[in-house]
């Protein structure tokens, strides 16, 4: 499952700009989400901040080591939840990425904690998968086309 992740953002980060012209999508600017964000973060008991952006985020633990740019390789654990909180996928085990090849959300808020930080990230659609969406590799759709997530963040390490 982790894998399955791992190339789903590489794969959405690739292909992101092509959502619009393939599905006739159009993105969903990120205020028209904010309601939906703050009620999300609201009903979950998520003291959160809001980044200019628009991702509104709580930072569990700062860490303590280097924190991570885009031209970081890092590592993560971490758990990505719908607005009805079904799990949509999780890794138990660190998995390694460079930071420059995920979603916007995480390139905007991961910077702002640590080696051995905890950050929860509600992130507006637009930052996330956008128009795309994300099917898993027998082509079902596990995560909808501007559909706005949580994720739960744990930085293993950053190179």
């Amino acid at each position: 499952m982790k894998q399955f992740f791992a190339v789903l953002v590489v794969f959405s980060v690739l292909c992101g700009s092509c959502g619009k012209k393939e599905t006739g999508c159009e993105p969903v600017p990120v205020a028209n989400e904010k309601s939906q964000l703050i009620a999300y973060c609201n009903a979950n008991n998520i003291t959160y901040t809001e980044h200019t952006s628009g991702v509104y985020y709580q930072i569990m633990d700062p860490g303590t080591g280097p924190s991570p740019t885009t031209a970081s390789t890092i590592s993560f654990v971490y758990t990505g939840k719908h607005f009805d909180n079904t799990v949509f996928d999780a890794s138990a085990n660190p998995v390694t990425y460079p930071l420059s090849g995920l979603i916007d959300a995480w390139k905007i808020t991961l910077p702002l904690i640590k080696k051995g930080g905890r950050i929860k990230i509600i992130t507006p659609s637009a930052l996330a998968y956008s128009c795309t969406g994300s099917k898993n590799n027998l082509g079902q759709v596990v995560i909808q086309p501007n559909e706005p997530l949580f994720f739960e963040v744990t930085l293993s390490d950053v190179k």
